[in-house]
């Protein structure tokens, strides 16, 4: 569902590929998740919703793009990556932002592609 804030897909489907739209590390409400393995913890639930909207899931993803505000976090990340995608993992990119929207300090983007 778009808005005017959100004039963007979820996700967009196109030749059996998914492509992800940001997912930011906040929760239900879209308030920003406070703590490190929280906020990626919450970054990969709304990951995950946006992958449902065109029928995929993690399994599914194939590149990752992670944008943080720390990058310190990316031990953390690649410990967090190894624990929620099986071998082979997708491909990722790690890259340090200066800030998210909403105060997020995650934010997950995804191509994913129909098995």
């Amino acid at each position: 569902m778009t808005t005017t804030a959100h004039p963007y897909s979820p996700a967009f489907e196109s030749a059996g590929f998914g492509f992800v739209s940001g997912a930011l590390s906040v929760d239900g409400h879209g308030v920003a998740v406070p703590g490190r393995r929280e906020a990626l913890e919450a970054a990969v639930a709304r990951l995950t919703e946006r992958l449902a909207t065109v029928d995929m899931q993690l399994s599914d993803v194939v590149k990752t793009t992670y944008f943080v505000t720390d990058v310190s976090l990316r031990d953390e990340a690649n410990a967090h990556y190894q624990e929620i995608f099986a071998e082979p993992r997708p491909a990722r990119s790690f890259v340090q932002v200066a800030a998210l929207p909403y105060g997020a300090t995650v934010e997950i983007e995804a191509i994913a592609r129909r098995a």
